[in-house]
């Protein structure tokens, strides 16, 4: 390594909630973190509806009050409806006592800029925008990488890199990580209109929705008081039997009550389109490496898990990291601890996702379909972010189906990152 090569005790690629998260977790440790980020924030991105469990996470990162206080729009449940104007709505107060019965839904932009800023000023260098363009490896271990950054190409080397590239996924590509999750391949228009009045809103103001149809779902969220994004949700072969923009403009009109709400809005954004939805990686930590959020998994967004998903297994990532650099004998036993949390969460997410592909979008009858013992405060508790519970007995129901199964067969990992006290209370109560 020649003298002029910096040198770090982690390089952190991408400045998404997993990134910035990760970054904020080790520097707020006095370590040295560099954050490399291609895209200029503030940029737009899909992803508007957190989940009630990110209010919870968000205060243990000591910033719920200031995304409380910068103007979003308050989510208190989910409402699912279909083409007859039928419809069921998910209440977050079903999770019961001790949780946050409410969360957000947000412009990706700011609130994704609010989280780079977090990160700086727990003290993470942040360069952006800077592309890596590939991983430098020594003897098998990842030491570093080269980037580019005003013009000019650098190297940096550090104990650690963690790929937070979301579907970039730098680290997979490498090392050929990625496989796809065929049954869920889809693919997703969408695009924001303005003028939005929730005076015509038949539901709950500022829930967000989700209407089945035949061919897919729709879904419909305000992300300001008068903004709302909405994006279409198929099958491939859906996709390439037509116009981008007439299939949407198509899918949304089948829901009535998504379409009500739409009254006097106008498109605000061209039409984006996301294809090869699903995918994930078996590996998700190695010589030198962590993969974190989209980079490693990437899951529909029907339930709205991605940005929570991203941050816990960020701010794991960073725990885990700050672990092995004090204690460098633990890092193999840190880094599968660390896959096992990882794939308990998106598994159980996976699963909750095919079980309501499986009944063809409807969730009405998916939810009619699970048995007697599961009730509301189960299914309330697993929409609301219950990813790591023993105890929820919608996740033991659907970690029960084989026919689910998506990682290679790996150790579960029990405790809630947010509240592990309510869930060891009932895993114990579960099995009382």
């Amino acid at each position: 390594m020649s003298d002029n090569v910096r040198k770090v005790d982690v390089v952190v690629i991408g400045g998404g909630p997993g990134g910035a998260t990760t970054a904020a977790t080790i520097a707020a440790e006095g370590r040295s973190v560099l954050l490399l980020e291609k895209t200029p924030f503030p940029r737009f991105h899909i992803g508007e509806s957190l989940l009630p469990y990110m209010a919870g996470l968000l205060e243990q990162m000591g910033l719920l009050e200031e995304f409380r206080s910068g103007g979003y729009v308050p989510k208190c449940g989910a409402e699912f409806t279909d083409p007859t104007g039928m419809f069921r709505r998910v209440s977050f107060e079903d999770q019961g006592p001790g949780r946050h019965h409410r969360t957000f839904q947000v412009e990706r932009a700011h609130f994704d800029n609010a989280l780079l800023d977090h990160a700086r000023k727990a003290g993470a260098e942040i360069l952006n925008p800077a592309t890596v363009d590939e991983l430098i490896l020594s003897d098998g271990r990842v030491v570093g990488v080269r980037y580019r950054h005003e013009g000019q190409l650098h190297e940096v080397r550090a104990e650690y890199v963690v790929d937070a590239s979301g579907r970039s996924g730098k680290t997979a590509q490498t090392f050929g990580l990625r496989r796809s999750v065929d049954q869920l391949r889809m693919v997703a228009i969408y695009r924001h209109f303005s003028g939005l009045d929730e005076g015509e809103n038949p539901g709950e103001q500022g829930d967000i929705q989700i209407g089945n149809h035949d061919e897919g779902w729709v879904w419909a969220i305000p992300v300001s008081q008068d903004t709302i994004s909405v994006g279409t949700v198929m099958h491939k072969d859906t996709f390439r039997q037509g116009d981008s923009e007439k299939i949407f403009d198509d899918h949304r009109g089948r829901v009535p009550r998504i379409a009500q709400r739409l009254s006097g809005t106008r498109a605000s954004t061209k039409v984006r389109i996301e294809t090869d939805y699903c995918y994930l990686a078996d590996q998700l930590a190695g010589p030198g490496w962590f993969i974190v959020g989209d980079a490693g998994c990437f899951v529909d967004p029907i339930f709205s898990g991605g940005v929570y998903l991203a941050m816990v297994t960020g701010r794991e990532a960073g725990r885990n990291i700050v672990a092995a650099l004090q204690n460098p004998d633990l890092t193999e036993s840190l880094q599968a601890s660390y896959e096992s949390f990882y794939k308990t969460g998106y598994d159980t997410y996976f699963r909750l996702i095919h079980g309501f592909y499986d009944f063809k979008f409807d969730f009405g009858a998916y939810r009619r379909a699970l048995p007697d013992h599961i009730d509301e405060w189960h299914v309330a508790l697993l929409l609301a972010g219950d990813f790591w519970s023993q105890g929820n007995a919608l996740a033991r129901y659907l970690r029960d189906n084989r026919s689910w199964d998506t990682f290679a067969p790996f150790e579960y990992y029990y405790g809630c990152p947010v509240y592990p006290d309510l869930e060891l209370l009932e895993r114990v109560g579960a099995d009382a």
